[in-house]
């Protein structure tokens, strides 16, 4: 009877471990939330982290363990409340790639480029344009052209992506 206990419990341990690597980590999230909130500054947010790191350690432990396999069993995470879970989610739901992109912007230049100064000015009611000064005298032009719902970006007057206002709104929001 004590072996099929043993068996039971440690067969229930592993199923529900084994399946909670996947998740939202909802409750590291919250706690990374309020790190960032607490301070406004980039050295007082990592003092804060330092300090914290104890409470980072028991967080991810317990997504890790506990709440990211309580999401995978029922789908929903239980300090977040969002569905579906992680695992069921398609790819393209957690990594979103503006599909209006130039193919050629979807890979990083190697070298090092320096920014020296940007200026943006509106040149019409719906138009903004931005131009970058780098530090080896070279120059682009950022100009973005709304239309009814749309916004074109163009580099260079060469057009670069189309995002829909809504989809800036929500980004910005984040």
């Amino acid at each position: 009877m004590k072996k099929t206990l043993i068996s039971i419990t440690l067969a229930t341990i592993l199923t529900s471990q084994l399946s909670g690597c996947m998740g939202q980590m909802g409750l590291s999230a919250m706690v990374t939330k309020g790190n960032l909130s607490a301070v406004d500054n980039r050295y007082g947010r990592a003092g804060m982290f330092v300090l914290l790191s104890p409470v980072y350690g028991l967080a991810a432990t317990a997504d890790l363990f506990i709440f990211n396999s309580v999401e995978f069993w029922t789908g929903t995470n239980p300090i977040t409340k969002r569905s579906p879970a992680v695992v069921d989610m398609p790819v393209e739901a957690i990594f979103k790639v503006n599909p209006h992109l130039d193919k050629d912007l979807t890979s990083a230049p190697l070298e090092q480029v320096k920014l020296t100064n940007a200026t943006m000015e509106a040149t019409g009611e719906d138009t903004l344009v931005m131009l970058l000064n780098f530090e080896d005298g070279s120059q682009q032009q950022i100009s973005g052209h709304k239309q009814g719902d749309q916004l074109d970006l163009y580099l260079d007057k060469a057009f670069i992506a189309r995002v829909s206002v809504s989809e800036l709104a929500n980004y910005t929001a984040q």
